[in-house]
């Protein structure tokens, strides 16, 4: 309901609205008098074995194990889409009521709880943000204040072994701890909670540094579906597309919070590389987790070695619907008098500033190549500023601290004109600031130098040692089988010579990377070596032509490295 609503706010067909009518008067018919909605339950009730809904006497009373809570925070969202979209109440009155249920029950000096799955809180702001309905956003707040005091499962899974606002390193279970992330950003940001600020900022430096893969995906571990130890970050990685998802929302809040552009870079990371890596080019298949090496065998995927149609929780493919149809909202920002272009693609935006109309249209064929031409045409001549992020990959730098860095460190000033006159445009905190006055038809290009990085991992990143990523851009880049054979034998020169190049008869047209690496060969105990051309495409578009082996850390020397990563 969510993704069809973003849809809709885009396409206005007729068709869709009708269709999400139809499925509102259903999702109404199914709520209680009292606001209670929750089918799993009102279906089957105590005999419902499913492990996510396990009950012993009434509803609620098996929180740590049950989506009752997390599945009514997924409800607020899609309702206050579907309000933003349509204008229609039909959709956010069962939401309100529904969430006016939960604050009798647990609301301040009510039942003291913590959902098992966090969201609802991230639900909760979203209600408050629209309906302006201060309860709202007081029950987001109880329902975290209330975690690491005994009232839930206490453990480091749920993030409920300590409250909040002392948590300093990311555990557990990854996909709630981002959604928690999340909503404590939203509050920080709602409320000025400076003890809110602290502790998300310690979180994020935490992850960015020290918990994250190179393209951008979370949780490392299987087990749990959960973050690891610090630098704990095996190839054979769980990073799931729904903590990905939810590390795009996280990332995106800081940015709201702080108005930095390495929030934005981390989430552009994310974005290109380990989220959309989790669908198919056509749409139709899924990973759940986002493996960083497969050997073309290995039952990653919940049982299977490639992409699969549908998972028994399908939470990732679902939520993918929802989030590539909210992109467009992650482009542009405001503040005051101010307009932050955040992400570079081809899009035209209307936008209200200084009580001006002013469109915008980005011309571009990023990230293929670092071209952006922006032509900002105000109803009126009206002086604002714009903020131009310059990407963080442009400056020598592929995150904002040392977890991952260039070895070919080549910081480059993008070149910037306005109106076919070069530029020296002023930088403050990853954005170059252009304040005039702006006239109808004004145009900025900016240009990005474009080159093949080399990779290399923190010496703490055991799973990477004597290895090498390449990366063009903001994309990751893998080897896969199909190009260049098993990949379980290459060797990459530290200062081989890569080039780019557009190939548009693979994988829906793509920037492939091409040059030379040694081919090992083991004969009678003999090792042997022989240089080949070899092939690097893109991280997102791997598993395309057939289940065969890939890998994004490629070693550069034998010694101490292991076969498989």
């Amino acid at each position: 309901m969510e993704g069809a609503s973003y849809t809709y706010q885009l396409t206005k067909d007729r068709h869709l609205r009708l269709y999400m009518d139809t499925l509102i008067s259903y999702i109404a018919g199914a709520q209680l008098p009292d606001g209670y909605l929750y089918t799993a339950w009102n279906l089957r009730a105590k005999d419902y074995s499913d492990a996510y809904c396990l009950y012993e006497k009434d509803r609620y009373d098996n929180l740590k194990d049950s989506h009752e809570l997390y599945n009514a925070g997924h409800m607020y969202e899609a309702a206050v889409a579907h309000y933003q979209a349509t204008g229609q109440t039909n959709f956010l009155d069962i939401a309100t009521k529904n969430a006016d249920h939960i604050y009798d029950l647990f609301g301040p000096g009510k039942r003291e709880a913590v959902p098992g799955h966090q969201e609802i809180e991230i639900g909760l702001v979203k209600l408050y943000r629209v309906t302006r309905n201060p309860k709202y956003l007081e029950m987001a707040k109880l329902f975290l204040d209330r975690r690491g005091k005994g009232l839930g499962a206490g453990a480091p899974y749920s993030q409920d072994h300590k409250p909040v606002t002392e948590q300093e390193e990311a555990v557990g279970h990854a996909v709630r701890a981002n959604y928690m992330y999340t909503a404590m950003t939203d509050i920080a940001a709602l409320t000025g909670d400076q003890e809110y600020v602290r502790a998300i900022d310690k979180l994020w430096e935490n992850v960015v540094n020290k918990k994250m893969y190179l393209t951008g995906g979370m949780g490392a571990l299987y087990h749990g579906e959960a973050y690891g130890k610090n630098y704990e970050l095996p190839n054979i990685s769980y990073a799931e597309t729904c903590a990905s998802i939810a590390g795009v929302y996280w990332n995106h809040r800081m940015f709201l919070l702080h108005g930095d552009a390495k929030y934005i870079d981390v989430m552009e990371r994310i974005m290109y590389n380990g989220l959309i890596s989790g669908v198919s080019l056509d749409g139709t298949k899924f990973f759940y987790p986002n493996v960083l090496y497969a050997d073309g065998k290995l039952d990653f995927n919940q049982g299977k070695p490639g992409r699969s149609e549908w998972f028994t929780c399908s939470c990732c493919p679902t939520n993918i619907v929802r989030f590539v149809s909210s992109v467009p909202g992650y482009l542009y920002a405001t503040c005051g008098d101010q307009i932050y272009v955040n992400l570079y693609m081809d899009n035209t935006v209307n936008i209200e500033l200084k009580k001006t109309d002013i469109r915008i249209e980005q011309q571009t064929d990023y990230p293929w190549n670092g071209t952006v031409r922006t032509i900002i045409s105000p109803s009126r001549k009206t002086r604002f500023t714009v903020n131009f992020r310059i990407p963080g990959w442009t400056q020598g730098s592929p995150v904002p601290g040392d977890l991952y860095t260039y070895t070919n460190n080549t910081p480059a000033k993008p070149v910037i004109t306005i109106n076919g006159v070069q530029a020296d445009v002023a930088v403050e905190k990853g954005y170059a600031k252009i304040d005039r006055e702006w006239k109808k038809g004004d145009i900025v290009e900016l240009e990005f130098l474009m080159e093949v990085k080399k990779v290399v991992a923190n010496e703490n990143v055991e799973a990477d040692n004597g290895r090498i990523a390449l990366e063009y851009g903001p994309l990751v880049y893998c080897l896969e089988e199909p190009d260049n054979g098993p990949v379980d034998h290459i060797l990459l020169d530290k200062n081989a010579n890569f080039k780019a190049h557009f190939q548009s008869d693979i994988l829906g047209g793509v920037t492939v990377l091409e040059g030379d690496a040694t081919i090992i060969t083991l004969n009678e105990n003999k090792v042997s070596g022989m240089s080949r051309p070899v092939k690097a495409i893109p991280y997102y578009a791997w598993n395309h032509r057939g289940d065969k082996s890939m890998v994004v850390w490629i070693p550069y020397r034998m010694q101490g490295v292991s076969i498989h990563p």
